[in-house]
């Protein structure tokens, strides 16, 4: 696992496949995901390393039911007492209720996806509070909640208006370009969500897979979200 500083207050942690991210107020610690099942030790580990306790671990905020981004979430909540967020439409997927939707792949995603599967699945996870659009979590001088679906139906992207932060989750990436997230179960649904995060605005951008955005993020979001539209009106 890598260890990426964004700002001096984020850090993102890479994992072999999709990444996770820590935001400090202070000695108050926030995860935005929380990677695959054996993520827990690299992730305490580089919390140590920063020189932080991970028990400041307060709050983990499931981006959506998929098993690399919360597959660690309830080890790292039990060990350190912290609450676990997501989603209403995905809670009952990361709970062990429900089965996730397949994804309707373009014939370019195929091989993406298979080796996708080689994480190891998920185990049940506890969901403490539900969460809605336009909700606020308490970290970042007030986050928003803003519902994304379409890569899953309880997506969701995470807005620190404040610091001009915004996490994506997978409805956008980051690999290569910045472009609309793979594997979505509605295609028209992820693109019309990429566009209301794109209206946003945000500084810089935080994905779930690539590396964040930081220079001109507003544009780059703007001008990918408007080509990925076009895409669609075109194929769809």
């Amino acid at each position: 696992m890598d260890l990426v500083e964004v700002l001096p207050q984020l850090h993102m942690f890479r994992f072999p496949i999709g990444q996770a991210y820590l935001w400090r107020d202070g000695t108050d610690l926030t995860l935005i995901d929380a990677g695959d099942i054996d993520a827990a030790p690299a992730i305490e580990a580089a919390v140590r390393g920063l020189g932080l306790d991970p028990d400041g671990i307060s709050r983990i905020v499931v981006t959506h039911g998929h098993r690399d981004h919360y597959g660690s979430a309830q080890v790292l909540a039990d060990r350190h007492g912290a609450e676990i967020l997501a989603h209403r439409l995905d809670a009952p997927v990361i709970r062990g209720e429900e089965e996730i939707a397949d994804p309707a792949l373009l014939d370019w995603e195929r091989p993406l996806y298979e080796h996708a599967l080689t994480v190891p699945p998920a185990p049940p996870t506890r969901v403490d509070r539900e969460l809605a659009d336009g909700d606020e979590i308490r970290f970042g001088s007030g986050a928003r909640v803003v519902h994304a679906p379409g890569h899953t139906p309880g997506s969701i992207g995470i807005h620190l208006p404040h610091h001009g932060v915004l996490f994506t989750g997978d409805c956008v990436a980051g690999v290569g370009q910045v472009m609309l997230g793979v594997f979505n179960i509605d295609r028209p649904r992820a693109v019309a969500s990429f566009r209301q995060l794109a209206a946003l605005e945000p500084d810089t951008v935080c994905f779930g897979h690539g590396d964040p955005l930081t220079v001109d993020a507003a544009a780059v979001l703007r001008a990918s979200a408007d080509r990925d539209s076009g895409l669609q009106v075109e194929h769809g």
